[in-house]
């Protein structure tokens, strides 16, 4: 009995000593399993990185641009309120030229026998002033045309007519 004893005592060891080696395996295949995904860790932190630099990059850009964005649009503003005090004005310039052209018409059509008699009289004045004239100068003139004297000593051009 004692034998069975000794005998279970090494079927003891062995099934430990088995289990420690099973052990040992699967704790070596898990060990290289969480190496390789400490590299995959690694290799991801790394391309996190890089992305986070970027979008980093890219959110400063986005502030920039925004920053430009809204001065552009403030100067805008200003153009579009410049623009609208500029048609106001032309609004009011054109509202005075319409009142001062009424204003004309209205006086010339109050006044039109005045301008009217103004009209005859300067036609008067300026008939007198050229009989006046005229007989200063003592040039001949039939009805408002001009009788011109040839120069002597020049030749005169044949007329269009004597050919046909």
């Amino acid at each position: 009995m004692e034998n069975l004893l000794y005998i279970a005592a090494i079927v003891a060891a062995i099934a430990f000593l088995i289990l420690c080696i099973s052990l040992a395996r699967t704790l070596s295949s898990l060990k290289n399993t969480l190496h390789s995904v400490s590299g995959t860790m690694e290799g991801l932190t790394t391309q996190l990185e890089g992305v986070t630099t970027e979008t980093t990059e890219l959110l400063h850009k986005t502030n920039q641009l925004a920053e430009d964005i809204q001065q552009k649009a403030e100067k805008l503003n200003t153009v579009v309120e410049a623009v609208k005090g500029v048609g106001e004005s032309v609004t009011v310039l054109n509202s005075s030229v319409r009142r001062v052209s009424s204003n004309i018409a209205t006086e010339a059509e109050r006044n039109s026998d005045k301008i009217a008699q103004i009209v005859q009289w300067s036609n008067v004045v300026i008939d007198i002033m050229g009989k006046v004239k005229e007989r200063k100068t003592g040039k001949a003139s039939a009805k408002g045309w001009t009788v011109y004297k040839p120069v002597p000593g020049q030749k005169r051009l044949p007329s269009p007519n004597k050919g046909r």
